[in-house]
């Protein structure tokens, strides 16, 4: 048995309103058109589902039961309607993304904006920071999530990261040898904190390795090469954390910051910037918004 849905939402507003007239304006109908969706119900129901007076309107046994399955499946519908709303928004986002930043939830991300705004469509970049900063720069990107220091007044800070010295487990040298370092080109952020942690102390050092890729980097770990840096949460199983040995100094922290390029906040990068805004588990202080 098929139940038509604006039957359904008659006799609801009947019972929520407490009578024909109220329920009519509710639903803009007149009051016989509703009394005519009621008596239709009924006879398709097959059952009396509302005791009416001149003085009151009650349910019958059967209309209270019939209520609840009629308001779960209106829910059901608003709930339906709501979801594959068409959206007004349209035209594409380009979006650049650090690969640390998002990890495996970027997938999540993607599949619930294009969900929600199936008429736009994502170019996504997964890069390092010395490709996006340009691209970003460039109008090549609407926006995009970069490394940048902790007191930079660019963008909004979404997440703050700690970068670590890390080495191999098996990774060792003779006290006071030279130590090896594998770094990204300049201006990469994580080689600007090492740089600058270093300037002044007493640490002989040299680069073995550079790459701009960042399982080059790790290779190089891996294979007890060399020694680099990266953020805590990068940090796999077969690598060790070597902050405070060797002579190493402290490093200073960094935040994952969302950018714009100029031009970039159409409405549909916009509603994209706000759901990673809020995916994003710990949003920094409102001075960098």
């Amino acid at each position: 048995m098929d139940f038509d849905p604006a039957l359904l939402r008659a006799f609801v507003a009947v019972k929520e309103t407490g009578g024909f007239t109220r329920a009519a304006q509710r639903l803009n109908l007149t009051q016989s058109a509703v009394s005519h969706q009621i008596r239709k119900l009924e006879e398709q129901v097959g059952r009396q589902l509302l005791f009416r007076t001149t003085r009151a309107l009650t349910l019958s046994e059967d209309g209270e039961d019939f209520l609840r399955y009629a308001q779960s499946i209106l829910h059901t519908f608003d709930s339906m309607a709501q979801r594959f709303r068409p959206s007004p928004i349209s035209g594409v986002v380009r979006f650049g993304v650090l690969e640390n930043f998002m990890g495996d939830r970027l997938p999540t991300l993607l599949c619930k904006f294009s969900r929600a705004f199936p008429s736009v469509r994502l170019d996504v970049s997964v890069g390092m920071n010395l490709d996006l900063l340009p691209m970003i720069k460039a109008g090549e990107l609407d926006l995009a999530v970069v490394m940048t220091p902790p007191d930079s007044d660019e963008g909004t800070a979404l997440r703050r990261t700690q970068f670590v010295w890390v080495a191999a487990d098996s990774f060792d040298v003779p006290p006071g040898a030279s130590l090896p370092f594998a770094f990204f080109p300049a201006p990469c952020i994580n080689r600007q904190v090492g740089l600058a942690a270093l300037d002044g102390k007493a640490v002989e050092w040299h680069v073995v390795f550079t790459s701009q890729s960042q399982q080059g980097i790790r290779a190089a770990v891996l294979s007890g090469l060399a020694i680099t840096i990266m953020t805590r949460d990068d940090v796999e199983p077969g690598m060790r954390i070597v902050d405070g040995s060797y002579g190493l100094p402290p490093l200073s922290d960094a935040d994952f910051t969302l950018l714009w390029s100029t031009g970039g906040k159409t409405a549909a990068a916009m509603e994209f910037g706000k759901l990673l805004q809020d995916l994003d588990a710990t949003p920094l202080a409102a001075g960098r918004r």
